[in-house]
């Protein structure tokens, strides 16, 4: 166990003392479940069930007389880097929540405890897709000293220990600095990540999960799935926590 890694643990340690039996989620005390810490079982009931269907290839919520044979009509005349696309659930109600908990320095239990829930309800769905590596969608090294640590990668981490294949959070590097896109519209997102990333290593024939906490336009997995492309990955789908609705 490195450093880091270890005072996690002892965080999370001291956190059960101080605050027995709270909900990370809604801070309610209860009793949590022993598999999926920090989480009560309305919170947990709440977040595994989501009824919506999903594109299979932008993840795009749809209704289920659509046509997916192309995509949906979100994504029939969008070109990806990626080759398909999934998710946990809509970003609304308590998965919103959690999402914007897991951005805080302090919330990477609450984040890998996410990823364990992840694979322990869609696991089934995410072996059928052909995986052999799970990759997060990496943070500037900026933005990841000020806010601790990088919320894809521990639900990435969690994920792939869930789905039983390793996790390579160091095989794809942000290479340059860029705002964040919830702060941009829609048509200048593509442009703000052009380049953003590349793989640090020969990837040839081998086939991705790409883990990130929120798809919207699908922009950053789409320039993250380019870079792995480009050095020479066969396959790779991006996952998303959360899909955005609108």
């Amino acid at each position: 166990m490195g450093l880091w890694q270890g005072l996690v643990e002892l965080a999370r340690g001291l956190r059960e003392v101080v605050y027995p039996g709270v909900c990370g989620l809604c801070d309610r005390p209860g009793p949590t479940d022993p598999l999926i810490p920090f989480l009560c079982p309305v919170c947990k009931e709440l977040l595994s069930h989501d009824p919506a269907l999903a594109c299979p290839r932008c993840a795009s919520m749809v209704g289920p007389f659509t046509h997916l044979e192309d995509g949906c009509p979100n994504c029939r005349t969008e070109r990806f880097a990626f080759d398909a696309a999934s998710c946990f659930g809509r970003y609304q109600d308590r998965l919103r929540e959690l999402v914007l908990r897991m951005k805080h320095h302090s919330a990477e239990g609450l984040a890998e405890m996410a990823g364990t829930l992840w694979a322990s309800l869609r696991g089934p769905e995410l072996a059928k897709l052909d995986i052999e590596i799970v990759v997060p969608v990496p943070l500037h090294w900026w933005r990841r000293l000020t806010r601790g640590y990088n919320q894809s990668e521990a639900l990435a981490r969690s994920l792939a220990e869930g789905l039983n294949l390793p996790c390579q959070p160091g095989l794809l590097r942000r290479i340059r600095h860029t705002p964040h896109q919830s702060h941009l519209p829609a048509t200048q997102r593509r442009i703000n990540v052009a380049g953003a990333f590349r793989a640090s290593a020969d990837v040839r024939g081998l086939s991705f999960l790409l883990v990130d906490d929120v798809m919207t336009t699908g922009a950053t997995s789409d320039e993250a799935a380019r870079a792995l492309k480009a050095s020479g990955a066969s396959r790779v789908v991006a996952a998303a926590l959360a899909r955005a609705t609108g």
